[in-house]
């Protein structure tokens, strides 16, 4: 009897291949632009979509307009983190640094919140978590999502991450460093 071959090993690929892609030059294109676009205003919907997606609105460095990015949230040890898959330059990760870390998350309703970076030490577990709770991300990330801890403490410092603190809570304690 012949062993039936999986094609899932291809489409991923491929499917990678394509999300690396939309976003050459670490930068979304055109495609992911539109899409982005798209996934935004359906997160802050909060219809269609994971659980943990949301739409975070910060006010842009340069234009002081609020600009809305579709990310997915990361829970670990109790803390919301978001991440950025597309390193430290990304424009929302800049607009945030801008804003003193001010915006507001939005699914359903809207949550200020404060976006607290954590010390790169502290990031890679974070990393992980994410990886395994944002599939999207995979392919932005030069690391596999079963990979030991010490394989995300040599990307860390390329990928901020923030902790998510509401107003209504007080800061939590930062995570430890590994």
């Amino acid at each position: 009897m012949k062993a039936k071959i999986s094609r899932r090993p291809g489409v991923v690929s491929w499917l990678y291949q394509v999300k690396r892609w939309m976003y050459r030059a670490g930068r979304p294109g055109l495609l992911a632009r539109a899409m982005n676009r798209v996934s935004a205003i359906q997160f802050s919907a909060g219809l269609l979509s994971p659980a943990r997606a949301v739409t975070l609105e910060v006010r842009g460095r340069r234009t002081g307009r609020v600009i809305s990015f579709p990310l997915v949230v990361a829970e670990h040890e109790g803390g919301r983190y978001l991440v950025s898959m597309l390193g430290k330059d990304a424009n929302w990760v800049r607009n945030v640094r801008a804003a003193g870390g001010q915006a507001v998350l939005r699914r359903g309703r809207r949550e200020n919140v404060h976006l607290r970076e954590v010390p790169s030490a502290a990031r890679a577990p974070i990393l992980r978590r994410y990886l395994a709770v944002a599939p999207g991300a995979r392919p932005h990330l030069p690391v596999d999502r079963h990979a030991p801890l010490d394989e995300f403490e040599r990307i860390a410092e390329q990928h901020p991450v923030f902790q998510i603190i509401t107003g209504s809570q007080s800061p939590p304690a930062s995570p430890k460093a590994v």
